[in-house]
């Protein structure tokens, strides 16, 4: 009988082992399905902050490119806008070059003095030097084909040679380009 109550014993204490076993494997279990369920919400939420950088990249890149785009049509504009200046000033300044060339044509014909003459001629040579720095340049007019790209005609006038016929015989007014686009068209006579 005391083989018995050894036994049991032995089987009362397996029982208690096996259910200590038991609970703590369940603990076990509802310990895995905590870690489980903290991994899937860190899951999401590494994906929502994911998502929420890839939006704050783009939204990044997006007013990046806006900014260029900004600072180049800027440019653009401030280029244009000093370029117009330019040719405001230097529009201005062609009547004074108009009776610079009239002054020098009327002291060519004059024989009273040559100190005026020398005199015109360094205030005419100084501004058509400082204009054609700035991209000022004459448009030669007289022998050429009547062109209406760079020439107004203001009047036609009988050819006095046949190769004269729809070329330049005269420029009343000057013409000039600046930077290669037309400032003002040269005034010119026709040969018909």
């Amino acid at each position: 009988m005391a083989e018995k109550k050894k036994k049991n014993t032995e089987e009362v204490i397996d029982s208690k082992k096996l259910a200590a076993l038991e609970a703590r494997l369940e603990g076990l279990n509802e310990e895995l399905e905590e870690a489980k369920n903290a991994t899937e919400e860190a899951t999401k939420k590494t994906e929502e902050a994911e998502k929420k950088a890839d939006a704050a990249k783009a939204d990044y890149l997006r007013l990046m490119a806006e900014f260029d785009t900004f600072r180049r049509r800027t440019a653009e504009e401030k280029l244009a806008l000093v370029s117009s200046a330019s040719a405001e000033t230097i529009k201005g300044l062609l009547p004074i070059l108009d009776d610079c060339e009239i002054a020098l044509a009327s002291l060519e014909k004059s024989t009273d003095s040559d100190a005026a003459k020398e005199g015109t001629q360094m205030i005419f040579t100084k501004l058509t030097t400082y204009l054609k720095g700035k991209g000022l340049e004459r448009i030669e007019a007289i022998g050429t084909d009547f062109d209406t790209e760079l020439h107004e005609a203001v009047t036609t006038f009988p050819a006095p040679s046949e190769e004269l016929k729809g070329k330049v015989i005269d420029v009343v007014q000057t013409g000039y380009t600046l930077g290669g686009k037309v400032l003002r068209y040269a005034k010119v006579v026709v040969g018909a």
